[in-house]
This record gives C-alpha cells, structure tokens and sequence, in this order.
C-alpha cells in the first residue's frame, strides 16, 4: 500500500479546544507532506441575526468585530504553524454557512485535498438541530477528511 501524499490541507477552525487539536494535527501531516496549510474560520452572519428586540442585529460594527477577533486567532494560529516549523500556511475568513464553505465553496476555490478537523464545534444548538458541521462534511466534500480527536 503507498502512502497518500496530501499537497493542500484544510484545517477550519472555530476557537474550539478541537479545532486546536485539528489544527496541530494538520499542521504534523502538513510538514510531514511538505504540504500547503490552509487555515480557514468561517463567520456566520445568522449568528448575529437575533438581538433582544428579536430583530436582525448584524450591523457593520458587530460583523467588523467578529472579523478582527478571527483575525486575530488565526494569526495566532499562524505564528505556531511558523514555530513548529511550517511556513506554507495561509490564513482566511470566510462569511457564509460554515457547512457549505467548507465542503463545497472552499475546497474547490483552493483545490484542497484533505481536510482535517475536530468532532466537534463551539455551536451546540446548530449541532442539536441540524447535526454538526463536522458530520455535514464528512458526508458531503470530495475529498479525504481527518477527524483529530
């Protein structure tokens, strides 16, 4: 049996302690591949879609915060990746449905060919409702996929 040698690796975070561990994972078989890291979170506006007046409280500077505290996280995250020894990482931030960017818009746009992420997320009624994102992609993306636990 040959080993799969993996050249673009998806790793979408979302702050969790298991996107962490997703991270890390995709960071080791990113060096081992001399593979490129692609780290991706994925800002969904419905998250902003309810205030106390029950009315759509997405405005600019909510949306604008949201951006900059991502930002913010995944150059953190980039500067372990650099620290561990992997400098063919990029960072990005995408608005949308998590599910859809992950297992069909962004694999296409970046050719991704392996996707490794945790169990689960930091959304528990989504996870209640709809089953998590982790299971939507699984199902759905054309690729090999990892599930760091």
């Amino acid at each position: 049996m040959t080993e799969q040698k993996y050249t673009t690796i998806l790793v979408p975070v979302d702050g969790s302690k298991a996107a962490k561990l997703a991270f890390d994972r995709g960071v080791e078989i990113a060096k081992r591949n001399h593979s490129h890291l692609d780290v991706l979170n994925v800002i969904d506006l419905n998250q902003f879609t309810v205030s106390f007046a029950g009315m759509v409280d997405a405005g600019g500077d909510v949306v604008y915060q949201a951006f900059e505290d991502v930002s913010d996280y995944l150059n953190d995250l980039v500067e372990c990746a650099h620290k561990a020894g992997l400098n063919d990482v990029s960072m990005h931030v995408r608005y949308g449905s998590p599910r859809s960017v992950i297992a069909k818009e962004f694999i296409k746009d970046h050719g991704t060919d392996l996707i490794v992420m945790g169990p689960t997320g930091t959304n528990p009624v989504e996870r209640l409702f709809l089953g998590s994102v982790t299971d939507y992609v699984t199902r759905t993306a054309p690729c090999d996929i990892i599930i760091a636990r």
